[in-house]
């Protein structure tokens, strides 16, 4: 941002056909505000299987493994360091970045 503070985005996007379901931006993004948003796509669409992730701190916590044991869906994390194994999810971070973030100043 202009002001030099970071934000966060979560993209949360359906591996079969790589549509994109939702992304949150804020400065912020914790477990509670992921699960609202898990919520939310559940209400519009169907209640996914499993949910791949990296192991940032909002995908770590008891919260979100209580959320997900209590709706029997299965937490999936990718390997530490191994991007790869979410490979669509970074792909359409780095086009966000490069074609839309990277050409507009933010303010918060």
């Amino acid at each position: 941002m202009v002001n030099s503070r970071r934000f966060r985005l979560q993209n949360i996007i359906d591996d079969y056909n790589r549509e994109s379901l939702a992304i949150e931006i804020d400065t912020s993004l914790p477990a509670l505000r992921v699960i609202r948003t898990l919520e939310q796509l559940i209400e519009r669409r169907t209640k996914p299987a499993r949910i791949r992730v990296d192991d940032g701190p909002e995908f770590i916590s008891d919260r979100l493994q209580q959320w997900c044991d209590n709706k029997q869906i299965r937490l999936q994390f990718i390997q530490p360091g191994k991007p790869m194994q979410n490979g669509f999810v970074e792909r359409n971070n780095g086009c966000l970045r490069k074609e839309l973030l990277m050409l507009i100043c933010f303010t918060a």
